[in-house]
């Protein structure tokens, strides 16, 4: 069983060309996708706001900028705009990415979404209300000529997945979690085709001791997987061997292109 293979986009700075060049690598690398996040910003460590790039502006960017590599959300918030333009969000980057190229992965959001929220004066709502809204966007995106995918792991938002939407996305998922949902999840899909991904942050070097001093230096946290290209290939094989479809890598270090060039060129082929 194989899968294919994708990183997310550095997606917080001050401008897309950081974007552009790790696109560019993960292209030219052989990679299968690529995809940005959906924030309006995040908390640095001393507590100050590290700027975001709007996603529908920075997937319209990379989509202009490639022309094999499949650009993607990871995920879509559904509070953040109405369902008719995200919708069209989505629509937009298709047609300027082309055909079979647009993964639009959307999600509810969770509590760290909160502050973003209510600092723009936007509600946060409930997790009821979060799912409602999460299925309308999936219903008004869903059937327009590109998958859609909910990405989150609570029960409601699994529901959702199984029965509205083309594929399913767990952020961080240990591999024996992610073994029992996926299944049930698959199992109980009702749309065919279903794909079933994991993503979660990764360390990457050319070798084990140099990954380690990695990421050490960048104070990479418990759940990340650290290693050169054998070890980051182990770990994820597990995740594929657990069920995915899709693995997307979030390299700590995500503005570095050499790890899309290291990812596609030296741990892709031990995937295969």
């Amino acid at each position: 069983m194989t899968a294919r293979l994708g990183i997310t986009l550095p997606s917080f700075r001050t401008s897309a060309d950081p974007s552009l060049a790790v696109a560019h690598a993960a292209e030219a690398a052989g990679l299968d996708g690529v995809f940005a996040y959906d924030h309006l910003f995040r908390h640095a460590a001393d507590g100050t706001r590290r700027p975001a790039i709007e996603m529908f502006a920075l997937l319209g960017a990379v989509a202009a900028g490639t022309s094999r590599v499949a650009v993607g959300s990871l995920v879509a918030r559904a509070t953040l705009r109405p369902p008719a333009t995200l919708a069209r969000g989505f629509d937009t980057v298709a047609r300027i990415a082309g055909t079979g190229r647009v993964l639009a992965a959307v999600g509810a959001g969770d509590h760290q979404s909160r502050d973003e929220n209510e600092s723009y004066g936007l509600p946060f709502g409930t997790i009821s209300e979060r799912v409602d809204a999460l299925r309308e966007a999936v219903v008004a995106t869903r059937d327009r000529g590109y998958p859609v995918w909910v990405g989150g792991h609570v029960g409601r938002v699994r529901a959702l997945a199984e029965a509205d939407s083309d594929g399913w996305n767990w952020w961080g998922a240990s591999v024996d979690a992610f073994r029992a949902r996926a299944a049930e999840v698959r199992a109980a899909a009702a749309r065919t085709p279903f794909v079933v991904s994991w993503g979660g942050l990764v360390v990457l070097a050319e070798d084990d001791a140099a990954a380690d001093a990695k990421a050490r230096r960048l104070g990479a946290g418990l759940g990340v997987i650290v290693g050169g290209p054998e070890r980051v290939a182990d770990a994820l094989r597990d995740y594929v061997d657990a069920g995915a479809d899709w693995l997307m890598v979030g390299f700590v270090d995500s503005a570095d292109p050499d790890n899309a060039s290291i990812l596609g060129e030296q741990v892709a082929p031990l995937l295969r």
